[in-house]
């Protein structure tokens, strides 16, 4: 459920304080009356495109969608180059299926045109005519709603040709995917827009030079996107401002959000640099009655457990690495002391088990080898060296070992429930001790 987000200042939360009351969408009239676009004709009439990738760049705007790369640095690797044979492309990644966020969702349910001024900007500033919205299949209201307001902005003038008589043409299409969480992987979200099977492509080459149809391609995030027009409207003085004491480099504002067994579960519009327990006590309310917290996950499932006593470390990018996880969407989950961590993190493998493209062996074969290992220990069937099993698996599935990051962030969750909570692993294989000496003392009578 979406609280606490509404009535608030375009300085200080310039994601969210267009939001209604009824929570119903923000449709291009009052988008407008409430300076929407403003960023988007200040783009087209008075800036030049290097002078916006330098501006996004200064504002040091991170990717959203979890991996926190440049946006300015990324925009500034397509080519530059105007011939027609370099039709350039803009992909929106909408396609929000990490397990536990829910962020693009309500951006795109709520404020359309937000999402669509970001990408007229972008497109205007690394010269691509075309746009897609590669749409999670599930998220029918988002996609109707972005629909109508597709439809609007190509009434208003604010897509198709000639837009704001900048002389700028671009066509925003709205693609709904089939359901795949590896889609979410720009070269695979890529493919999947072709056409073909979903799988992630080698790179280099990067999207930038090859991409959609082998065109130089941008992949952004939802979340990212809309920051750009406030970026533009109030500058990177403003921009870097906003940030909580205890941040380290990351600037502006980030959703952020408990799910889990909280009292106040929702989404928050929050600087970088507000700790995590802040965000557990004073927004989410804490643990219901009678819980107590056990583990957190970050950022959404692909993330790895931090306790109880990483609960004052910032949110934030760096922070959040050095304290042994990821930030990845900031959507925290939390794990109260009723669960089992090995039912709990088997239940995540097995998802992931499920969404691997099966394209390369370490991860086709090893995460199916973790579930059935996990099962094993879950029903107190597991064996010895079970455990070592898993933690080579983690070895082997880690980093730089995998065609893509699929692997990598599928068994974040597993090696940290193993390094903070190894006796409910080690509990799993109590009765294999039981049985064997149960057997042994039959065998000598």
């Amino acid at each position: 459920m979406i609280r606490n987000i509404i009535n608030k200042s375009p300085e200080t939360h310039p994601l969210t304080w267009r939001v209604r009351n009824d929570h119903n969408p923000v449709w291009i009239n009052e988008y407008k009356s409430k300076n929407g676009y403003f960023g988007a004709s200040k783009a087209l009439h008075y800036m030049e495109p290097k002078e916006i990738i330098n501006l996004i760049k200064d504002s040091c705007l991170k990717g959203r969608g979890g991996a926190g790369f440049s946006t300015g640095i990324k925009w500034s690797m397509m080519p530059k180059d105007n011939e027609s044979r370099h039709i350039h492309y803009l992909l929106c990644n909408a396609d929000e299926m990490e397990p536990g966020t829910y962020k693009d969702r309500f951006l795109m349910e709520q404020l359309p045109h937000l999402l669509i001024e970001g990408m007229l900007i972008a497109a205007f500033t690394i010269k691509a005519s075309r746009g897609y919205i590669f749409l999670r299949g599930e998220y029918i209201n988002a996609a109707e709603t972005l629909r109508r307001a597709i439809k609007e902005a190509n009434t208003a003038g604010l897509l198709g040709k000639n837009i704001l008589g900048s002389g700028f043409n671009l066509d925003i299409f709205l693609h709904t995917g089939a359901g795949r969480y590896i889609c979410g992987e720009e070269t695979a979200l890529i493919n999947s827009l072709e056409g073909r099977r979903a799988t992630p492509r080698s790179k280099p080459p990067f999207p930038a030079s090859i991409g959609v149809w082998g065109k130089p391609t941008c992949v952004n995030n939802v979340e990212t996107l809309c920051n750009v027009p406030a970026i533009l409207e109030y500058g990177v003085k403003w921009y870097k401002s906003i940030k909580a004491k205890n941040a380290s480099k990351d600037t502006g504002t980030k959703l952020m959000g408990f799910s889990g067994r909280v009292k106040n579960p929702g989404l928050w519009e929050l600087p970088f640099g507000i700790t995590a327990r802040e965000l557990l006590e004073d927004y989410a309310g804490g643990l219901v009655d009678g819980l107590k917290l056990k583990a957190w996950l970050p950022g959404g499932a692909s993330t790895g457990f931090l306790t109880e006593n990483h609960l004052d470390v910032p949110m934030d990018f760096e922070n959040i690495s050095q304290a042994g996880s990821r930030l990845g969407t900031a959507l925290a989950i939390a794990v109260d002391n009723t669960i089992n961590m090995v039912a709990l993190t088997r239940n995540l493998e097995e998802f992931f088990s499920r969404e691997s493209c099966g394209w390369c062996t370490p991860c086709r074969d090893g995460l199916p080898w973790s579930v059935k290992l996990l099962s094993a220990l879950d029903n107190r069937k597991g064996q010895p060296g079970d455990i070592e099993i898993l933690e080579q698996l983690c070895s082997c599935l880690g980093p730089g070992k995998t065609f893509c990051a699929h692997a990598p962030g599928a068994i974040e969750p597993l090696q940290s429930a193993i390094k903070y909570f190894r006796v409910e692993f080690e509990a799993g294989i109590a009765d294999y001790f039981s049985n064997t000496s149960k057997i042994t003392c039959i065998h000598n009578n």
